[in-house]
């Protein structure tokens, strides 16, 4: 359960994040997501990878109907795997590691400087 409403939450949180700031800011919802929610971290990591995952992937897919397919078929072009699949992985190991650091990072008592 704990899985489903992290994932949940990822995805609601960097869709709201990503649409008023820089793609990468998807990460620190992730990590921040990870560390409230302290589930192992093969868990959290795999809430994070999916969670984004389905979240660009969803992202990349509406872009593509509401540009009538423009951009994706030069960029086909350029690269051989399907350009959705690409978005989709990049996405998700960039949500699944942030998501698996703030676990770890729950754990370890940080320094004050």
């Amino acid at each position: 359960m704990k899985f489903l409403l992290q994932t949940l939450t990822t995805i609601i949180g960097c869709f709201i994040v990503q649409y008023f700031l820089p793609w990468w800011t998807m990460a620190v919802v992730a990590l921040i997501v990870g560390f409230i929610f302290h589930n192992s971290g093969k868990t959290s990591f795999a809430a994070g990878f999916f969670g984004a995952g389905l979240l660009w992937l969803g992202m990349a897919y509406y872009m593509d109907v509401s540009t009538q397919s423009i951009l994706t078929e030069k960029i086909s072009k350029l690269f051989p795997l399907n350009v959705f699949i690409m978005t989709a992985v990049i996405g998700s190991l960039v949500g699944g590691f942030a998501a698996l650091t703030g676990t770890l990072m729950r754990g370890k008592k940080l320094a004050k400087y």
